[in-house]
């Protein structure tokens, strides 16, 4: 264990929620305050933000009402997972210099408390395998992914799998797995060096572009004999024409709908799902905490895959904490290529 001592006088830049969001959010919903980095208590450790990761999923909880987790406060440190660096210590599992995956919120430093640590809200992880992958594939994003589809969408060899969002953080590590486990998979992305790098980078079989107005053409010549799988991460209307394809038992896994996220109107649920019933077929939702304490067997599995070189993990990394509430944006335009990671500290 260690105390600090160059930490004296050192400030802690911070961004809150300042208001709720109608629509897009704006940089007047956030305040940026500092304040003085404070030492670990007993049994706590300081981090270092090195990398937050910026997912679709922040900007529900900007919003004020139930769902799989609580919203963050008005007044609140913005919520966001990160890596970052041990650099003071009062827990004999921590040494400084560590390299750890927790709840770093939206600033340049956080203590957490020996509490957090005991449930399990802080682990080293090994920078042999660079440090963005821990916000991506081996990162809640790749946790989604792996238990969203093994355990939800119960992949069989030869299936038709079709990932939305397929160059993003989730739909990546969807697809590449699918492949892994024999499957035939159609992405969807938008642009065409998104596709083209979904099937030339990732080993897709083919990728649909929705900004060409691409999907409902590309799904029937690509997806002959129909949807066994579906892996939705926008919803809305791309949602809606995948159910017009999908098989007799096929398995559609919930896991986003950025395409709704921003509306000032009702969510538009989808049009088509009495094609459920049709082809007795089943709807479900992935919450990747459920899945806490089996991390580690999803984590070994896909580390095995990138050390093999069988598995890829791209990050867009954005520099500046500063540069937040622009860089939470590219995410709603489609503009990020890859996993969106924002960098605080040089690492």
């Amino acid at each position: 264990m260690s105390t600090p001592t160059a930490l004296s006088g050192s400030s802690n830049h911070q961004i809150r929620l300042a208001s709720r969001p109608v629509g897009l959010p704006t940089r007047a919903n956030w305040n940026f305050t500092t304040e003085p980095v404070a030492e670990p208590g007993p049994g706590g450790v300081l981090v270092k933000t090195l990398y937050l990761s910026l997912d679709p999923a922040m900007r529900g909880w900007m919003n004020e009402g139930k769902s799989y987790i609580p919203p963050v406060e008005l007044g609140a440190v913005m919520r966001a997972g990160g890596v970052g660096q041990v650099i003071a210590s009062q827990n004999p599992a921590f040494a400084v210099g560590d390299y750890v995956n927790a709840g770093l919120d939206v600033q340049e430093y956080c203590r957490i408390p020996e509490e957090q640590i005991k449930r399990s809200g802080i682990f080293k992880i090994d920078p042999g395998l660079g440090l963005t992958p821990w916000l991506n594939v081996l990162g809640l994003p790749g946790m989604t992914g792996y238990f969203g589809l093994l355990d939800v969408g119960l992949p069989k060899t030869g299936e038709t799998v079709v990932v939305s969002g397929a160059a993003g953080a989730v739909g990546q590590t969807v697809g590449q797995l699918a492949k892994l486990k024999g499957c035939r998979v159609v992405g969807i992305a938008g642009g065409r060096a998104k596709c083209d790098w979904v099937v030339n980078e990732l080993g897709f079989d083919a990728c649909i572009d929705y900004k060409a107005g691409e999907v409902k053409a590309g799904l029937k010549e690509h997806c002959p004999k129909g949807v066994d799988i579906y892996f939705d991460n926008v919803g809305g209307e791309i949602l809606d024409l995948v159910l017009t394809r999908i098989t007799r038992g096929a398995r559609i896994i919930i896991c986003g709908a950025i395409s709704q996220y921003n509306n000032t109107t009702p969510v538009k649920g989808p049009a088509n799902y009495l094609s459920l019933l049709v082809n007795r077929a089943r709807m479900e939702g992935i919450v990747v905490f459920d899945y806490a304490d089996r991390y580690p067997q999803a984590i070994a599995e896909l580390a095995g895959y990138l050390k093999a070189g069988t598995l890829k993990s791209r990050e867009d990394v954005v520099q500046g904490l500063d540069t937040f509430p622009e860089t939470l944006l590219k995410l709603f335009s489609g503009e990020n290529f890859g996993k969106l990671v924002l960098q605080v500290a040089p690492a």
